[in-house]
Order: structure tokens, then C-alpha cells, then sequence
């Protein structure tokens, strides 16, 4: 398997798509990306995207990363010098081009010195046509694609006419994954969630993220007093806080109003789920690990609620998250020494303290440990929470 072709169907059981161009390939560049995203889709092969002539002069390809995507020029685009413009510009910034259902003497040959892929319906075009033509083209640096492979005939045909990849029902018939398209502004609240906790924040990248929301800024500088924070001056600007209290801190802080951002429209009581994991894997992780350990344990308890509140599986909803290696094996089920903090936490959440406590000795930790982690979780949420209606 070499790669996928992303195709946008309105209807699960839709079979063709009935929408226009424009907007149907504005859906799939949109849902693949932030409603499903790309690596949970592909695996990491090659996302092949349909794009039409105005997606394609408006340069919208460039929203999508060099490496691992191939950007498909329609048949139906008429060339000019616009449309080989915009081809010369991306194949000189590391695109991969193809062109759908080429046809010989048509416009579309003045971009084949732009494009790597070269695609030849085989199923309606006369072999006596298509054969010749894939002969011709097929080169060390232009790969033919024979699409709507239906027979295994035509496998061999051809492979032997110099077509190197193949697609088509004798292959694999196409698989639909829907999604729920996320609001912009949950979607906003999620790539500032994102930024927050990436690994080497400083305080000045902190400050532009953060002031860009002008409810969140407002309250943390509402907020930077209380008795969350502990804090006995006056803060005068953003900038002073942030300075004042350290960058994970702040982070922290941020986050939490930036997950509630996220689930807007969703139970206000995910978020405070999410709060008392945070902060009882952050207890245990430092008590475990040391205090890095604590930080990225906060995260893993925070993300673990995702799911949830984007109704996606966890998968789905983190494939856009720059998340550590360990983090993410956590979330996703796999055992580390994160999962066994987290399924120690959840297992208490439960009221399942044999398991929780089995758990924590498996990770070298007293079971008496995790009670005043959650007890001490609770005093945090509540003061948030506080603060929060205050803010």
C-alpha cells in the first residue's frame, strides 16, 4: 500500500458526491486535517487531496505540510498561465503534484515538468490509448498511476505498459470516516491548548499566545491573586505576572481556561474531570518521577478527558497535539509508567481503591498516596473554580 486518496462524501452511504467542487475539497482538507486529522487517517503513507482551480491559485495547499501529502490537479481545471504558476511555485517548495485523469494533448501537459505522479483511467479509456500513453510518460522521475483497476488483467497490462502504482475495487473498495466538525472558536481554544504545552515555552512566546484571547487574558490577570496562586502583590500587566510566577505556572493556569474554551457546548463537568486527573497524576508523577515528571503528568490528565468532550475516540481527537512520545503511548491505552499513574487515578475516580492501590504499588508508590493526591485535587479544582466565577 502506497497511499490514500481523500474524498468528501456528505452521506455515509453516499457513493458519489453531489456537492460542489469548491467546497467539497475544502471539506476534506478541513475534516482531515482538524475534525479526524491526517496521521489518523493515513498512518503516515501519503494523503492524495483533490483540489480545484481555486484552491489551487489561492495557494490553499500550502495548509498542509510538504512531506506526506500529494496535491491532485483535477481534469476539469482548465490550464493557464495562473494554474502553471501556482504548480511552478509548489513544486519549487517541495510539493508533490499529480495530475487526475490525464488525458494527451490536453492543456494539462504543460505542467507535467511540475508533478510526480501521473494518473490514467484505465477502466474507460481504450487500452489501445492508455497503454502508449503510460509508455511514454513513465520515467524515474514520474510515477503513472492505472486508477479504476477493476481486473486483475489489467494489473498486468499495466505494470507491463510501465505503471508502477494501481487503484481501484479489485484493490480495496473505499472506507467512509465521518466527524463532527468542531466550532472555530472550540477548534481556537484547542490549538492554544496545544501551544501551551509545548515543550520549551518562554515567557515571551507565552505572553503572545496567551494575549491573543482577550477573555482568557483578562482572566488571569483577574485571577493571578488568588488564593490558587497564592500571590500577595498587585499584578499590573500581563507580562508582570507571567514574569512573577514562571512559565509553568501560568501554563497551568492557561490551559485550564483554555480546555473549558474547548468544551464549550459540551457538559461543563468534563472539564472538571479532567481538572481532578490533572492534578492527581501531577501529584503522583512528582512524588514518582520529580517535577518534569509532574508537569507532563498534568497534561496526560488533562487530554485524558478529549475524547469525551470532542466526542472522538482518543486517537482521533490528540493526532494534532504535539504531545510527547510517553504522553501519548499513555493515552492511547499502551503501558508505560504514565498509563499505570493515570489507570491508578481513574481506578480511585471509580471507587475501585483495591485496583488503584494495587497500582500504585506496582509502581513503587504508597496506596496512602493517592487519596491525599485526589483530596488535595479537590482543594485545587474547588479554588479554580472559585476563581473562575470570579474572573
Amino acid at each position: 500500500m502506497f497511499g490514500y486518496e481523500l474524498l468528501y462524501r456528505a452521506q455515509a452511504l453516499d457513493r458519489s458526491c453531489t456537492t460542489s467542487g469548491d467546497l467539497a475539497a475544502s471539506r476534506v482538507l478541513t475534516d482531515a486535517i482538524l475534525a479526524i486529522g491526517l496521521d489518523a487517517l493515513t498512518g503516515g503513507s501519503p494523503a492524495f487531496f483533490n483540489f480545484t482551480r481555486q484552491l489551487l491559485v489561492d495557494e490553499a495547499a500550502l495548509l498542509l505540510p510538504a512531506q506526506g501529502v500529494v496535491i491532485e490537479i483535477r481534469e476539469d481545471i482548465a490550464v493557464d498561465a495562473d494554474v502553471v504558476n501556482a504548480c511552478r511555485g509548489l513544486h519549487a517548495q517541495g510539493y508533490a503534484l499529480a495530475l487526475d485523469d490525464f488525458v494527451e494533448g490536453s492543456g494539462a501537459e504543460a505542467l507535467l515538468p511540475y508533478v510526480r505522479f501521473v494518473k490514467l483511467d484505465v477502466l474507460d479509456t481504450p487500452a489501445t490509448v492508455w497503454q502508449p500513453l503510460a509508455r511514454r510518460l513513465a520515467s524515474p522521475s514520474l510515477r503513472i498511476v492505472a486508477e479504476r483497476v477493476e481486473t486483475v488483467d489489467v494489473v498486468s497490462q499495466a505494470r507491463d505498459a510501465g505503471c508502477t502504482l494501481f487503484q481501484g475495487d479489485y484493490f480495496c473498495r473505499p472506507a467512509t470516516q465521518s466527524a463532527t466538525a468542531l466550532p472555530a472558536r472550540r477548534l481556537a481554544y484547542l490549538n492554544l491548548f496545544t501551544a501551551l504545552n509545548r515543550p520549551g515555552l518562554t515567557i515571551a512566546t507565552l505572553e503572545d499566545l496567551v494575549k491573543r484571547d482577550v477573555s482568557l487574558t483578562v482572566r488571569i490577570l483577574r485571577s493571578i491573586n488568588s488564593a490558587a496562586f497564592g500571590v500577595g502583590t498587585d499584578i499590573t500587566s500581563l507580562r508582570h505576572a507571567l514574569v512573577l510566577l514562571g512559565v509553568q505556572h501560568v501554563r497551568k493556569w492557561a490551559s485550564v481556561w483554555a480546555m473549558a474554551g474547548v468544551n464549550s457546548g459540551s457538559t461543563p463537568e468534563l472539564v472538571s474531570v479532567a481538572l481532578l486527573r490533572a492534578r492527581s497524576c501531577e501529584v503522583i508523577g512528582e512524588a514518582w518521577s520529580g517535577a518534569d515528571a509532574g508537569a507532563e503528568l498534568f497534561l496526560l490528565g488533562m487530554c485524558s478527558m478529549l475524547d469525551a468532550i470532542l466526542n472522538q475516540p482518543i486517537e482521533n481527537a490528540i493526532s494534532g497535539l504535539q504531545l510527547t512520545r510517553g504522553v501519548r503511548d499513555a493515552l492511547l491505552g499502551r503501558t508505560n509508567g504514565m498509563r499505570s499513574v493515570l489507570d491508578a487515578v481513574i481506578a480511585h475516580e471509580q471507587g475501585n481503591w483495591d485496583r488503584a492501590a494495587t497500582t500504585l504499588r506496582g509502581l513503587g508508590l504508597s496506596e496512602s498516596l493517592l487519596p491525599a493526591a485526589y483530596a488535595d485535587a479537590l482543594r485545587w479544582a474547588r479554588e479554580i473554580s472559585v476563581d473562575a466565577a470570579a474572573a
